[in-house]
């Protein structure tokens, strides 16, 4: 399983893409946790923290596939930075103004939503040019899907242990300095530089106006809801038991049984559509999310559940940004893969404001159901469009290869480096 990630991460400029981008994208991955968490230290009720964790979901949602266009048309380091430094300042400004009054910290949320740098879509943008084989893009996939599960698996520590050691305040601020640094890192190497999207047509829908991406992105603004839902309930969970910090074992859990699938799901040589893949993987991942409405009395019983549930995150991430790469307009790839963020933005947007009233009015099981609930529309939505997703458009410039040959065959380009 190991030999062919340590030959990924042995080429030029892929371990540091990686770690970069997953430095850069800590702040959005624990948004909603320190968010919630910030606002219930100053006195806000669940109602008024899960709003305002969703409203940094919309904001992100506004934001991303509006940046990722701009980085396609202007290059990454001219958009990125500066956006990550934007989000920065304002989520900073977040821990200064506290919520009371209300609107200064609304409007410093949706500031540092907005801003929120598309750095997930720009890496997968510049897969194909530093990789050069499909095979290795799809295993970068699959390695970016772990990393992200990384993140969100440490992301929750990173922040209780800073909330223990300094405060929710500071919290904010380390997260977001420690963003920054990982966006400077990104848009200072060499493929960030070089790269140049595909020249793309000029259609103010953009990435939209593909059917296949509509009929994904429908899906995944559920998987978002589900995990915004299990974000908020998990702190919900942990306050009646009584210690805060058993959130960040339900989390961490649930990005661990992640990590654990993704490495699976791309030590693996796949053939077949990876559309009627995702439908399959989808379906153990709402699965996998329905048990947790049992939310055992027993920690450790709770934590397992939260792990098995993670188990097909990764592989249905990494399963789709196959399908977005399939079904992605020339010369929008990195708009493309930002609308994958923008609806789990919208998503979790959802999850975190519905299951706040949820929590006060029903209870902690009621809370997780809608994880449950969620991952049962997404399959939903994938099963009803299935002929949606299976009539891929071609491209111009594509060439039909089989699947032996397309594992040595350069990537269609999905975009240019140092030309």
């Amino acid at each position: 399983m190991a030999t062919g990630y340590i030959e990924l991460l042995r080429m030029p400029h892929a371990s540091r893409l990686i770690t970069a981008t997953l430095v850069g994208r800590l702040p959005y991955a624990t948004a909603p946790l320190a968010i919630v968490i910030f606002a219930r230290s100053e006195g806000a009720s669940y109602t008024l923290a899960g709003a305002l964790a969703a409203l940094y979901g919309l904001a992100t949602a506004v934001g991303q596939p509006w940046l990722g266009r701009l980085a396609d048309v202007h290059g990454q380091p001219r958009v990125m930075l500066p956006s990550a430094v934007v989000s920065a300042v304002a989520m900073i400004a977040l821990a200064a103004v506290a919520v009371d009054p209300v609107l200064p910290a609304a409007l410093a949320i949706v500031v540092a939503g907005v801003a929120t740098p598309p750095l997930e879509g720009g890496l997968r943008a510049l897969w194909p040019s530093v990789l050069k084989r499909q095979d290795r893009v799809h295993r970068a996939y699959a390695l970016d899907a772990v990393a992200q599960e990384v993140m969100f698996a440490v992301g929750p520590l990173v922040v209780m242990v800073l909330v223990a050691a300094w405060s929710p305040a500071g919290a904010l601020l380390v997260v977001n300095v420690l963003g920054v640094l990982g966006a400077l890192a990104v848009v200072t190497s060499v493929p960030s530089r070089d790269w140049r999207s595909e020249p793309r047509e000029a259609h103010w829908l953009g990435a939209l106006r593909s059917s296949g991406m509509l009929v994904l992105l429908g899906a995944f603004l559920f998987v978002g809801i589900s995990l915004g839902s299990i974000s908020v309930a998990a702190v919900a969970y942990a306050e009646n038991a009584g210690d805060e910090l058993i959130s960040t074992y339900l989390l961490s859990a649930l990005g661990a049984g992640a990590l654990v699938g993704g490495l699976w799901y791309g030590a693996r040589t796949w053939t077949g559509e990876p559309e009627r893949r995702l439908v399959v993987l989808v379906a153990a991942l709402a699965a996998g999310y329905l048990p947790l409405v049992l939310a055992p009395e027993s920690v450790l019983a709770m934590t397992l559940l939260a792990g098995a549930s993670g188990l097909f995150l990764a592989p249905v991430l990494a399963c789709a940004f196959v399908v977005i790469d399939r079904h992605a307009p020339t010369g929008t790839v990195t708009e493309a893969f930002s609308w994958l963020v923008t609806v789990f933005g919208v998503g979790v947007a959802g999850g975190t404001a519905v299951v706040g009233p949820i929590l006060e009015e029903v209870g902690v099981a009621a809370g997780f159901g809608v994880a449950g609930v969620g991952g049962i529309a997404a399959l939903l939505v994938l099963l009803s469009t299935r002929r949606v997703l299976a009539a891929r458009p071609v491209r111009a410039g594509e060439v039909a290869v089989s699947p032996a040959a397309a594992a040595v065959e350069p990537v269609p380009g999905s975009g240019t480096a140092g030309k």
